[in-house]
């Protein structure tokens, strides 16, 4: 017998689908249609189990729609810009582009090794001029109708990358791969207006457009987008100098007015940044906080500080006199960039109040049942200081408000923003966490901006018979030095043009584009590719949306959004009648392995790592080995596992299969060899089982009716599989579904495909066989053609169930006598309640324990159980 022989079965099949061109997708015919897409990968230089984990699940759907009659599209691409290539041609020389293209040529034949459905005919790399072009072409149609604008913002700017980083990429203050100490630096940038649109991607979330995402991930947009009912609202200044006579808030809390103690701004905001001019103090602090985090996570991290500035501001109820501080923990993107304090019920304003010794005033009583919120040393009733530790921002009673005593917080908050509106203060307003998108970054691997600094003109697009703006041919050795080289002298013929609209010297500008923008519209790119336009609309409207998008859960939230958003705005421009880019979400989990320390507290590759006995040895000089917590695989603790030595152990079938058996999809999985191990044992004994029935595809019939009842059993067995691997495929039960293979292939065990069972036979093996393809379609290949089927096993429609087989004509229940069990009966599903009693007592191991004892009830669950009760 024969063995099954990844090594050369996997090229074999590989080719033949190539060669057949079985994956292209068509754009024409009357097939419905199906695309799948996971999330395309940077890079990087090699893929990892990650990669496979995530691609295998989209090859399950991508096959199995196919097989259903669908036309499918499962392409593949490249993110391909970023810094981490000026990064490594800085580190290793050479230039990015080499570097980028070089590792796209490893990870392509990666990726084809696996045996992927992929129509790599759409193949492309955001780093492609062709594929920029028409991203620079669609920024200055957005331009042209009011979607994006330059203008002057606050950044963070990373002294040694020399770069803009975003809010998340500062840690403690610092530049996330630096280390360098960000300064706040006043630029003019690019934005896109995403808060136009946030009405709008916020409905989304809740009216059906998005009823195929995971509820959690919906949520995390929501939370981003953050919408917030409050009030704005203008506070009478009184002092020396003043550049205003009044200061603008926002709150989403009036109800807490009464409890205002200070008013505070943001360090650059208009009024500190005026008395900075004459005020070293109010200008050092200003100062120190440029050189603090903004991202929300560092703002709560940091201590609370503050300078007075030589202002007060009147309080609309009290008349009272509140003094103006600029405080660290104010952001001037937040609303309008100031706050009345309340630090009875907000941390952050209780923080700062003890370190500068203002007033405390409680206006909430709890809520009974919220006592315990409320950490204080008196009665939160008291009108005085409590010495609270903690606001309370918990649900209650208004107290010592005035006109709002006795109403509940939500009472309050109506009837504060009603009185504001109708003293003429203010008005009730809507506002957003979710910011405008900053889109340009100061680096040379990325996409240009097609547009020309003119000192007279101002912003000009580049005509569109000049598009594509192209990167510049750069000497690798400009890269060693950091900052972006379109600045340098390096990129002075490039950078130094004439003006479009006036003929004048001018310059091209230097940023690039996010790389958010570049994955942003990829999906609709691979649904239509022309040459003179970003996408044909007709053909883009046959494939988006994208029916099943896949991909991790970290970019839940901007990547998800901006697709989003981008696509609302390619519908404006006339180009998709599409708004929601993909109906379907799903996030996979993520791949684990154990973490190796040698005794210098040194990590160590798992191939490093020998086990024996459940402990660990490094296999070069025998030392114990310290085995870590399973985590997610990290370069950084070497905790990964090379998906190509897999495959050359095992086979890429086995590697796959693996990646989709041992849990849920959603879940975390840890890798293991010995799962690996177990895939390809599996995979031999689904080819020892289909060898037996070799070429009976050819010379056996269907099945008859009249059967023995061991092969009906076959039968039933087969058509149950048939129908629940569909389901979990089509749910993305992939591990139930395999699962049900192993059942099935336990079931066929010994049978011979000849005489009377031989039909059954080849029902059976016929199933098994295209079932398994999904998940090891070279294995599914090979067994194909060894049972004599035609064509490729990948063009065979999917297997349906006959309804008619799918109920049992025969069940099992078991049997308790007085709550343990005694035995088993085999009964007709519909059986009368007072044959399956005398059956279930007239079983001999029931009757052996119901001896000398009078049976006093008998309690039939249909369909699930027998309970004698005997004394």
């Amino acid at each position: 017998m024969a063995r099954y022989n990844p090594a050369s079965a996997e090229p074999k099949w590989q080719q033949r689908w190539d060669e057949e061109k079985c994956f292209e997708a068509r754009s024409d015919g009357d097939r419905p249609k199906y695309y799948v897409l996971e999330m395309f990968p940077y890079p990087s230089g090699k893929i990892h189990i990650g990669h496979v984990r995530n691609y295998a699940m989209g090859d399950v759907i991508a096959r199995f729609k196919r097989a259903q009659g669908f036309d499918v599209l499962h392409p593949m691409g490249w993110d391909a810009f970023g810094l981490p290539a000026e990064n490594a041609a800085r580190d290793n020389g050479g230039h990015p582009r080499e570097w980028t293209y070089g590792n796209i040529d490893v990870m392509r034949g990666q990726l084809k090794r696996m045996g992927l459905a992929i129509d790599w005919s759409r193949e492309f790399a955001t780093c492609d001029p062709e594929y920029y072009v028409h991203q620079q072409k669609l920024f200055l149609e957005f331009l042209k109708k009011g979607f994006v604008e330059r203008r002057e913002s606050l950044v963070n700017w990373d002294p040694v990358e020399m770069t803009v980083l975003a809010n998340e990429q500062v840690v403690d203050g610092k530049g996330w791969r630096s280390g360098a100490p960000i300064e706040k630096k006043s630029m003019s940038t690019w934005f896109f207006k995403i808060t136009e649109r946030a009405d709008d991607l916020l409905a989304a979330l809740d009216d059906g457009r998005l009823e195929g995402w995971p509820a959690h991930v919906k949520e995390m947009q929501r939370n981003w987008i953050g919408k917030s009912e409050g009030l704005k609202m203008a506070f009478p200044l009184s002092g020396n100098d003043l550049p205003t006579d009044k200061l603008e808030i926002y709150t989403t809390r009036p109800d807490t007015l009464y409890g205002a103690s200070f008013l505070g701004v943001a360090p650059d905001h208009p009024l500190a940044k005026h008395y900075a001019e004459s005020d070293p103090a109010v200008a050092a602090f200003i100062s120190e906080c440029a050189a603090q985090g903004t991202s929300e996570a560092e703002i709560e991290k940091a201590e609370k500080k503050g300078v007075p500035l030589p202002v007060t501001g009147r309080h609309p109820f009290t008349g009272e006199e509140l003094p103006v501080y600029a405080c660290n923990f104010i952001l001037m993107q937040y609303g309008t960039g100031a706050i009345f304090a309340c630090p009875a019920h907000d941390q952050r304003d209780l923080d700062f109040a003890r370190k500068y010794g203002l007033p405390v005033k409680p206006v909430i009583a709890p809520t009974p049942g919220h006592e315990n919120d409320l950490k204080a040393t008196a009665d939160p009733s008291c009108p005085t200081d409590d010495g609270r530790t903690e606001a309370y921002t918990g649900p209650g009673t208004m107290i010592h408000s005035g006109f709002l005593d006795g109403m509940t917080t939500e009472e309050a908050l109506a009837a504060a923003i009603a009185k504001i509106e109708e003293m003429g203060w203010g008005e009730g307003t809507t506002n957003y966490r979710l910011r405008d998108w900053g889109l340009s970054r100061q680096r040379y691997w990325g996409c240009p901006m097609p547009i020309i600094l003119c000192d007279d003109c101002g912003t000009v697009p580049v005509p569109d018979d000049q598009l594509p703006v192209s990167l510049p041919e750069i000497d690798p050795e400009e890269f060693k030095a950091p900052g972006n080289p379109l600045d340098r002298d390096c990129a002075k013929a490039w950078r130094e043009v004439s003006c479009p609209k006036c003929g004048k010297d001018a310059r091209r500008d230097t940023d690039t584009m996010d790389t958010f923008v570049d994955s942003s519209w990829y999906f609709a790119r691979f649904a239509s590719q022309p040459d003179d336009k970003p996408v044909d609309k007709e053909e883009a409207d046959r494939w988006l949306p994208v029916q099943q998008y896949i991909g991790g859960i970290e970019h839940a939230i901007l990547h998800l959004l901006y697709a989003r958003y981008f696509t609302r705005m390619m519908k404006e421009c006339g180009y998709t009648d599409v708004d929601e880019p993909f109906t379907n979400l799903f996030t996979q989990g993520m791949v684990t392995h154990a973490t190796y320390r040698d005794e210098a507290g040194n990590w160590l590759f798992p191939e490093e790592v020998e086990i024996r006995g459940g402990e660990a040895f490094a296999r070069d000089s025998g030392a114990p080995v310290t085995i870590g917590p399973i985590e997610k695989m990290s370069k950084s603790k070497k905790n990964v596992v090379n998906p190509m030595a897999m495959a050359d152990a095992y086979g890429a079938d086995a590697v796959r299969f693996f990646m989709l058996s041992d849990s849920p999809p959603e879940r975390d999985v840890e890798w293991t060899e010995a799962g690996a191990e177990g895939a390809w044992r599996f995979a031999n004994r689904v080819y020892e089982t289909v060898e037996r029935g070799e070429g009976v595809l050819k010379r056996a019939g269907a099945p008859g009716t009249d059967l023995p009842d061991d092969l009906m059993e076959i039968r039933r067995r087969t058509h149950k599989t048939i129908d629940g691997v569909t389901g979990d495929i089509e749910h993305f039960r992939f591990n139930k579904a395999i699962a049900r293979l192993y059942e099935f292939l336990g079931a066929l065990k010994g049978i011979s495909p000849e005489g009377e069972a031989a039909p059954v036979m080849v029902e059976a093996l016929r199933a098994l066989t295209q079932l398994t393809a999904p998940f090891m379609p070279h294995l599914a290949e090979e067994c194909w053609e060894l049972l004599g089927g035609e064509g490729l096993c990948a063009d065979a429609p999917w297997p349906k169930a006959d309804e008619s087989l799918l109920a049992d004509d025969v069940i099992t229940l078991p049997v308790q006598v007085n709550g343990k069990r005694r035995g088993e009966i085999k009964v007709a599903p519909d059986a009368p309640q007072d044959e399956v009693q005398k059956i279930a007592l007239a079983q001999d191991d029931v009757a052996r324990f119901l001896e000398g004892k009078t049976v006093r009830k008998v309690i039939v669950v249909p369909g699930r159980i027998v309970n004698v009760v005997a004394g």
